[in-house]
């Protein structure tokens, strides 16, 4: 039996209605961002975690994405399993044409371990260096040295990391053999706004084309109770303002260690319609990027 670890909480569940888009998805969306924790699988927790997630199976996750118009997805590694993937793989080897996984692993796995990943859909590693369990390298920098054994793989690097700590993030950039994503829009708290000479350093970087973003979590940079979470607009905006050919979007369900409001899915996708009002930058975002950085070759849109 899963050990309880009185001090870690437990997760709230996602909203179990999700409401349709209030614009027209264009075929082959992707949602590039979101967590599958199935039944069966509690064991393989790792004791430092710093959530415990209630189930959230795929069953469930395909509900939400009929409803929003998503056709494909990406199915990312979370902090709790560590470098433990075979949650998350067993869902995109079962669906190659429509999913494609980021993993999580260490400088130790072997290159026929990632070649038998990439079989399985990989196609990114994540290093998480905010939440418990998630940061598999002994530093950023060992993390970034460790492209050069994923680049022949076309694989990317994600990182979860507050991009306006990173004191010479071009540098960091240029180090890496494969692209580098970072999640949660920069994870730059709202309330330091766009004129952070942190998140302006990052700003110029992206603007060079050296990252890419992905528009998710809007709630964990905001100081608003629920959407549309106005205070991050002026960060979008910039975002794509200053590249929109490197932006990805997704959903963060089952949008884990969210304490309060649990936002509905559709209001969250909603606001990529305000941030993005043309259909044609809209579908940039949600299926011509997407499919150049997870290799979805088939696009017919």
């Amino acid at each position: 039996m899963m050990d309880r670890h009185d001090d870690i909480p437990f997760c709230a569940a996602p909203d179990p209605v999700p409401r349709k888009p209030a614009f027209q998805m264009p075929t082959g969306a992707c949602d590039t961002h979101f967590h599958i924790f199935p039944t069966g699988y509690e064991e393989r927790y790792v004791p430092e975690r710093s959530y415990t997630p209630l189930p959230a199976e795929i069953t469930e996750y395909r509900r939400v994405a009929q409803t929003l118009g998503l056709e494909r997805g990406v199915v990312v590694q979370p902090s709790v399993f560590a470098e433990d993937n075979a949650a998350t793989l067993s869902f995109s080897a079962a669906h190659p044409e429509t999913l494609r996984a980021i993993v999580s692993v260490t400088k130790d796995v072997t290159d026929a371990e990632l070649e038998v990943f990439h079989a399985a859909g990989a196609r990114g590693i994540r290093v998480n260096v905010v939440d418990s369990g998630g940061m598999t390298f002994p530093s950023v920098d060992d993390a970034i040295s460790f492209t050069s054994r994923i680049a022949d793989l076309g694989w990317h690097i994600e990182f979860l990391a507050h991009v306006e700590k990173i004191e010479d993030i071009g540098a960091l950039l240029a180090t890496s053999k494969v692209p580098v994503v970072f999640g949660h829009l920069g994870y730059t708290n709202a309330s330091k706004g766009v004129n952070d000479p942190g998140f302006r350093r990052f700003l110029d970087a992206f603007k060079e084309g050296q990252a890419w973003v992905k528009l998710t979590g809007p709630y964990r940079i905001s100081k608003a109770d629920g959407p549309p979470y106005a205070d991050i607009d002026p960060m979008a905006d910039a975002l794509i303002a200053a590249n929109h050919s490197r932006l990805v979007w997704g959903t963060d369900w089952p949008h884990v260690r969210l304490p309060g409001f649990m936002p509905n899915d559709g209001a969250l996708l909603d606001m990529l319609g305000d941030w993005a009002c043309d259909a044609a930058l809209r579908k940039q975002i949600l299926v011509d990027n997407p499919a150049l950085l997870y290799g979805f070759s088939d696009l017919k849109a």
